[in-house]
């Protein structure tokens, strides 16, 4: 059973929510809040799976609850809720550790799926749309730490060939289940090199995995997988 905290400001999306996952074969909604304080409370009191995250609420917005319950239970999913796909509102909370966003008018099936891959720590952004908010989330970097990018060489020595392959794969957009198929792995042994590149890496996510995999040459421009770069 998927245990489900369900987060917004508005009672009839909350509700709305709630019923299409209480009707779902698999989930428990455990609680429901109305803004990020109290969805921070709740969060640590009700131990959720996962957490459906609104961004724009009153006393603390989604931005600074993702960043307080993913720093207290590392092991809880935040998946954002945004009204529009290109709200800039969702890199804030990428970045605060989310796995990933939803939009609110999309379909209810996207949202059951959505849930049940965030248990499972798999990507929740389609390769056009992890590429978008890697972009920009590089060039936000870039800006505000010119002049600049450090050498890649140490963070590549951290991790081992197969990892390096791995987060190639990661930072290209697939799901454990693609990349075990394209280096014909088990999905146990795939999910075990992700974990120990983004535990050496120190990441939190595959949205944030996939922008160190673009930073450090591990994909190209087009977001295809390159040759295991030369590590110095």
């Amino acid at each position: 059973m998927i245990r489900v905290l369900v987060v917004d400001d508005q009672a009839l999306v909350r509700a709305g929510v709630g019923l299409l996952l209480r009707t779902a074969e698999g989930f428990e909604v455990v609680g429901e809040a109305g803004d990020g304080l109290e969805a921070v409370r709740l969060a640590e009191r009700l131990r959720p799976d996962v957490v459906l995250m609104d961004l724009r609420m009153p006393r603390v917005d989604g931005i600074e609850a993702t960043r307080r319950i993913v720093d207290r239970q590392p092991g809880v999913r935040v998946l954002a809720l945004t009204t529009f796909a290109d709200d800039a509102n969702v890199y804030g909370v990428l970045g605060a550790g989310a796995i990933g966003y939803l939009v609110k008018d999309g379909e209810p099936e996207e949202l059951i799926d959505a849930v049940r891959r965030a248990v499972r720590g798999e990507p929740l952004l389609a390769p056009p749309v992890l590429a978008r908010i890697v972009r920009r989330a590089i060039a936000a970097h870039d800006q505000e730490r010119r002049p600049a990018v450090r050498s890649p060489g140490p963070a590549l020595r951290l991790l081992s060939h197969r990892e390096r392959e791995v987060l190639a794969l990661v930072g290209a957009g697939l799901s454990n289940a693609e990349i075990g198929t394209r280096l014909h792995l088990g999905i146990t042994t795939v999910k075990t090199h992700v974990s120990a590149a983004m535990e050496k890496l120190d990441l939190r996510n595959r949205v944030q995995a996939a922008v160190v995999a673009h930073r450090l040459g591990l994909v190209d421009d087009d977001f295809n997988p390159v040759a295991d770069p030369e590590v110095r």
